[in-house]
């Protein structure tokens, strides 16, 4: 095996790297990581001079938490609270005149979430809407007066009165059935009802305290939104607000999605059936995410061309809307146009791209279509771009930064913090350090894997692993934070702990990504093993006290390995897919299997399926899972955990009745925590153990660049 590129020198400069912490500091504990304040995306004003970013704290006796609204200007300066209502704010989306900004709350005696706008030197927020569907990503029209936004309604009803008193009285009957004839029935956390997604606008001038009297938009149409999870870059509006784009569903199967992007006038007779034209039939792959450039000229859009493969490379396109012709600006690049943003003088857009482990911003130019990255440290998402130069602001983040405010300069990539809502609580808290590494995986190809380091590591001294197995699959581990499997505190527990972007990460390009498509198994699990095996062969690693885990496609790595041979002394599995075939009932389970249904290729869902290797299973396991997943259903983790009783192994069950996918509860994710790190200390010890080997360094090191780096760690895309 070669020897590792890593990221930063190693073995001879492990001494100053991990320097002594202050006395005051306290462990980075789960406890801790809960009073940090979590930022949202930003929106910027039109001159790019102040942005407004939610940030929520969260009062874990009280188990929830409290968003308002914030302006922090976009040169250094001092942020100031805009919100303050015990309502949660979010969403904000700043008029085009710079004076209001709209965003939607739930406050006081509102049932469902509403649109608020507020005046930008502060005031008391005016709600304009009251509607008993609620309302979700605002937009603006051009003229500062009306506000866009989405609404799940009936379409055969015709009054908001008649929405409320339909919606009283299901919640009142003591019918509760539900009836379906066509899929998909549920999405992630919650069973899906016989309402459309829609589009309206609202004239905030017009509306008075009651709440303003919404317009259709989409309605009507012949065509709906997305009603599973709809957002904002499921629609915009044309620059002169004559016309909306919106991405609808065409498939009438419910079982062969195709998303396809549509156009359609605003204005007079426009909501008639058929007025909404389909400028993406040609593909039948999903279309997304459309954007206007700001001159009108263009929309962009993200196109994929596999059908059934939502990790396909995402290429970014451009609709002429004068010659209605189409052309890819990414065609030939080798990873997936996301997070876009147009560039004020509508010559070209940046986005937020999953590159080799980080999250980069990238800047594409409409002319000569050559994807440019501009940053290089450090993971960005949720851009905002306004103003001359032009001003970006975005959400910096990492293994050791929450995310934070940034401003970016576009030419040079270079960052300034523009918040500080962490910087005390995180200067109190002992952090290890975190590279990257590079070791030969499966097929003899190169696997990058995240490393984070106890805050008090030493070299001299063997230490316990814990590997963690992503999820999606298709989801690679970038450098950023996590709220749900946050390495700092689990290496603060004393483990040495690692991400690895296994076979079918994202982010690796689309040859690497499609990889596993088919055998969802092999691969990852041999990408895993050698990953414990460069681990073994490190003399501060202990082989002896290694342990594994994850959640979703993590959870079904942590299955395969339970059926497998593997170093592991245990495995944590959580939202665990265990058995390929009954995952038909999760909320995607309907749609049809790209490389074949289980009746067509039944051998390979046997070899890809863990149940059907339980009886090899004998690793201790820890097995979690909520009971209103729809994503990976709860059978999953029941069958799995009676299973290991079954066979007498050392297996304990985390149940939450009030929980998803995820576990998002503050007091539910401290008793997550806490029940993973009894379980671990169980099976595998923490902390520094015998003294190790006395390290050497490699005899033929990888070259290194001017600043002593390796010349081959994790590299931006070309």
């Amino acid at each position: 095996m070669r020897a590792a590129v890593v990221t930063v020198a190693w073995i001879a400069g492990i001494h100053a790297t991990f320097a002594p912490r202050s006395v005051q500091a306290q462990p980075y504990t789960a406890d801790a990581m809960w009073q940090l304040k979590r930022l949202d995306a930003p929106s910027i004003s039109p001159d790019g001079r102040l942005a407004v970013v939610p940030v929520t704290h969260f009062d874990v006796d009280k188990n929830n938490g409290s968003t308002d609204l914030w302006l922090v200007p976009t040169k250094p300066g001092k942020a100031r609270r805009l919100t303050s209502d015990s309502g949660n704010d979010s969403s904000p989306a700043w008029s085009p005149n710079g004076e209001q900004i709209a965003f939607v709350s739930k406050r006081g005696e509102d049932k469902e979430p509403q649109l608020y706008v507020i005046a930008v030197d502060g005031g008391e927020a005016r709600r304009v809407t009251n509607l008993p569907t609620g309302v979700s990503s605002p937009k603006w029209f051009p003229d500062s007066r009306r506000v866009a936004f989405i609404s799940r309604v009936w379409p055969d009803l015709k009054r908001w009165d008649a929405m409320e008193a339909r919606l009283k009285e299901r919640g009142e009957s003591a019918m509760t059935a539900k009836v379906w004839d066509k899929a998909p029935i549920a999405h992630w956390d919650r069973f899906l009802d016989d309402r459309q997604t829609h589009v309206f606008l609202v004239d905030i001038k017009d509306a008075d305290e009651a709440g303003g009297e919404p317009q259709a938009i989409t309605l009507g149409s012949g065509q709906a939104l997305d009603p599973a999870d709809p957002d904002a870059t499921s629609y915009d509006i044309s620059p002169d607000g004559n016309e909306i784009a919106f991405v609808s569903n065409v498939d009438t199967s419910g079982v062969d999605p195709n998303f396809d992007i549509f156009i359609l006038p605003i204005g007079t007779g426009s909501t008639e059936p058929g007025a909404a034209r389909n400028i993406t039939s040609d593909n039948a792959a999903y279309d997304t995410a459309p954007l206007y450039s700001p001159d009108g000229r263009t929309l962009a859009f993200r196109r994929q061309t596999i059908k059934g493969f939502y990790a396909d490379r995402a290429q970014l396109m451009l609709f002429d809307r004068r010659s209605a012709h189409l052309r890819s600006l990414t065609e030939k690049w080798d990873r997936s146009a996301n997070g876009l943003v147009w560039s004020p003088d509508s010559n070209a857009l940046f986005g937020a791209i999953d590159d080799a482990g980080s999250q980069r911003i990238y800047r594409f130019d409409i002319s000569s279509g050559t994807p440019r990255a501009i940053t290089r440290d450090s993971s960005y998402s949720a851009l905002a771009v306004a103003g001359s130069g032009p001003v970006i602001v975005a959400l910096r983040q990492s293994f050791t930064e929450p995310p934070t405010l940034v401003s970016i300069i576009a030419r040079t990539g270079a960052a300034t913090k523009l918040t500080e809502f962490n910087d005390r609580a995180l200067a109190n808290l002992t952090q290890g350090r975190f590279e990257s590494v590079t070791y030969e995986g499966a097929n003899g190809e190169d696997v990058q894997m995240w490393v984070i380091y106890p805050p008090d590591f030493t070299p001299e001294r063997k230490w316990p692993l814990y590997l963690l197995l992503h999820g999606g699959p298709h989801n690679a581990m970038t450098n950023g934070y996590q709220w749900r499997w946050n390495a700092q505190v689990f290496a603060n527990w004393g483990y040495v702990t690692a991400w690895h972007n296994f076979h079918g990460s994202s982010g690796f390009g689309q040859v690497w990504t499609d990889s596993i498509t088919k055998e969802l198994a092999e691969l990852p699990y041999e990408d895993t093993i050698r990953a414990a095996d460069w681990f073994a062969a490190q003399p501060w690693i202990d082989a002896g006290r290694m342990a594994a885990g994850g959640g979703s496609y993590g959870g079904y790595l942590a299955s395969v390995l339970l059926g497998r041979p593997h170093p592991f002394k245990t495995l944590v599995a959580h939202a665990a897919v265990y058995d390929l075939y009954t995952q038909y009932g999760s909320d995607y389970g309907a749609e049809r299997w790209r490389h074949g249904e289980h009746w067509e290729d039944p051998e390979r869902f046997m070899r890809n399926s863990p149940h059907l290797f339980a009886g090899n299973f004998e690793t201790p396991t820890l097995v979690i899972h909520g009971q209103l997943d729809q994503r990976v259903p709860v059978n999953h983790g029941i069958e799995l955990f009676n299973t290991l009783q079954k066979r007498g192994v050392p297996s304990k069950f985390v149940y939450f009745p009030d929980e998803n996918h995820w576990i998002l509860k503050p007091q539910n994710s401290l008793f997550w925590y806490r029940s993973m790190r009894e379980w671990l200390e169980r099976h595998v010890s923490p902390g520094a153990g015998e003294p190790a080997a006395p390290a050497t360094l490699p005899a033929q090191p990888d070259p290194q660049d001017e600043a002593g780096l390796p010349t081959r760690a994790a590299p931006a895309s070309p």
